[in-house]
């Protein structure tokens, strides 16, 4: 499984039983990475394990936000590790050597080179726009993907990004555009996920 075009990022909604039809909805417009996202929510474990085994059934995988022990128990493909979150090595040592672990960069090109050596698989840059998610985020500039192309590694872009906006950081270097209120803020979940998906496809 790999890390490129449209990565959803749950809200709260999503992370209760009755939400699991909105990240289906999601998956049904052609998302192709999901993050599993509960700040303030939480996440029980069998709707953790239920949202692992959706994705699943689209070859889609599921990564857990910050908490490497719930990762490992819902069976999830891995994790997103911040800058307070476990390092790289601590959560490699503990979901293996088949984990997806990606790591949020900010707007720091250096952080981005340190945490590709220590072996992350996909680096994540922004703001690049603004969030309501994050309102108070440090922003990014799309030259940074360009320049963190060298690294080897896929890249995530994050931050206010709409279907409008987003075909310019994929021309800079973006492999995935993370979304949380683009695609989930909307009544057409399955609707808005596909306008995202389709600036990758337009692009091949």
């Amino acid at each position: 499984m790999k890390v490129a075009g449209l990565y959803v990022v749950t809200d709260a909604a999503c992370c209760r039983p009755e939400g699991l039809a909105r990240v289906h909805a999601a998956l049904l417009g052609g998302a192709r990475v999901v993050q599993l996202r509960c700040k303030g929510a939480g996440l029980a474990i069998d709707t953790a394990q239920a949202l692992v085994a959706m994705g699943h059934a689209f070859a889609v995988p599921v990564l857990v936000n910050d908490d490497v022990e719930l990762a490992h128990a819902s069976h999830a493909d891995g994790v997103h590790l911040g800058r307070d979150d476990a390092t790289v090595e601590a959560a490699r040592a503990r979901l293996g050597p088949r984990a997806i672990i990606g790591a949020s960069c900010y707007a720091d090109l250096d952080r981005a080179r340190d945490l590709a050596r220590r072996g992350a698989d996909y680096l994540a840059f922004g703001s690049f726009y603004p969030s309501r998610t994050k309102p108070h985020a440090a922003r990014a500039d799309p030259s940074l993907l360009t320049a963190a192309r060298s690294l080897g590694k896929p890249l995530v872009a994050i931050g206010g990004i709409l279907p409008e906006n987003g075909r310019a950081l994929i021309a800079a270097g973006a492999s995935a555009l993370a979304v949380v209120d683009g695609v989930f803020g909307h009544n057409d979940i399955r609707g808005a996920a596909r306008a995202y998906q389709r600036l990758f496809e337009d692009t091949v």
